[in-house]
């Protein structure tokens, strides 16, 4: 659920609260790490509560700057590379000497320690996985083992094309995970299925108004789950906040189209989608952000977001010198 100041009720008196953020430094594993607390006020009050969803909001972060410093695989990654070879969580603990419920707590959000998390990120290599999968071949039956190390093999012989979508990404999007991209996944097919669910709701949506509202997105997300959706970062310019490579991610799909239109006197490209979206690519807090942000502009022209656009600390405070935008400026959005 998203932190929401306009309906929260104190536990405290019945009445009402308000949303407030502050920077703490929280420890985590010997080390301190910066992070922005959501708390409430009671306006009868003054006292202040949290609730399960403000926690999680900081924990998230904290859990985005650790895994983010050491290179340990996200929670989304930890989940892709079993599904990726089509190993239960169980065959996954087994085959790396694990125990027999850790792969699935690490599923479930607990970190994994820095040795685990190096070896996670070794075996998305599937051959360096299919070294595993030999070595535990006393510990698997006859039927498992050949299953598995089919599997990986398989996954081996479509590298190809792997290379072929590496090289897509370091176009489309110019670098690794990280805080420059609000830690988001790096994924073609998570982009263009952002895309498509804008299209969807809001109709066929000028470039100017789709940049706008891919930054209400992300910049929600990251402030809601520590984690923006895109992959994308964003500089600011003269009309507002942008992605880096906007015009790359436009023409990178054939489901995505754009032609020049002229309405009244405004004059650019539209954006239209030709297939539906595939929302089973993210999760029903995604699928809430996305709601959120699309219901909020749905209506808004390409000039009236803009000028929203213009009111946002991200972009006065990065404008004069066209720099990139921090996602720490997440926590200072006014419009959504």
């Amino acid at each position: 659920m998203l932190l929401d100041e306009r309906n929260r009720i104190s536990p405290i008196t019945g009445g009402k609260a308000s949303l407030h953020w502050e920077l703490r430094e929280i420890e985590f594993r010997k080390e301190l790490y910066k992070v922005m607390v959501p708390y409430y006020v009671c306006e009868d009050t003054g006292e202040r509560f949290t609730t399960t969803e403000s926690d999680g909001v900081w924990m998230a972060q904290l859990r985005s700057q650790y895994c983010g410093k050491y290179g340990i695989p996200f929670t989304d990654e930890i989940v892709g590379v079993r599904e990726k070879y089509g190993i239960s969580a169980l065959k996954m603990s087994l085959i790396l000497g694990f125990g027999e419920n850790q792969w699935r707590k690490y599923e479930q959000e607990e970190i994994p320690s820095l040795s685990n998390g190096k070896m996670i990120r070794s075996i998305m290599n599937p051959n360096v996985f299919l070294d595993y999968v030999e070595s535990s071949k006393e510990v698997l039956s006859e039927k498992e083992y050949a299953k598995i190390s089919a599997r990986v093999k398989e996954v081996i012989a479509s590298e190809a094309d792997q290379r072929v979508d590496a090289y897509e990404k370091q176009r489309i999007f110019g670098h690794a995970r990280s805080l420059e991209n609000g830690y988001a996944p790096i994924s073609l097919a998570r982009l263009k299925n952002i895309l498509l669910y804008v299209l969807q709701y809001c109709g066929d949506t000028f470039c100017t108004k789709m940049n706008k509202i891919l930054f209400y997105i992300d910049f929600l997300s990251y402030r809601e789950r520590g984690m923006a959706m895109t992959g994308l970062s964003y500089r600011a310019i003269d009309h507002g906040p942008v992605p880096e490579r906007w015009d790359r991610v436009y023409s990178q799909f054939d489901e995505v189209c754009q032609e020049s239109r002229t309405i009244g006197n405004y004059e650019g490209n539209v954006l239209s989608a030709n297939a539906d979206v595939d929302s089973n690519l993210f999760s029903a807090e995604e699928m809430q952000i996305l709601e959120c942000v699309c219901s909020r502009f749905k209506h808004s022209s390409s000039k009236e977001i803009s000028t929203l656009s213009h009111g946002e600390d991200a972009w006065i405070d990065c404008i004069d010198n066209k720099e990139k935008i921090p996602f720490s400026k997440a926590f200072t959005l006014k419009t959504i």
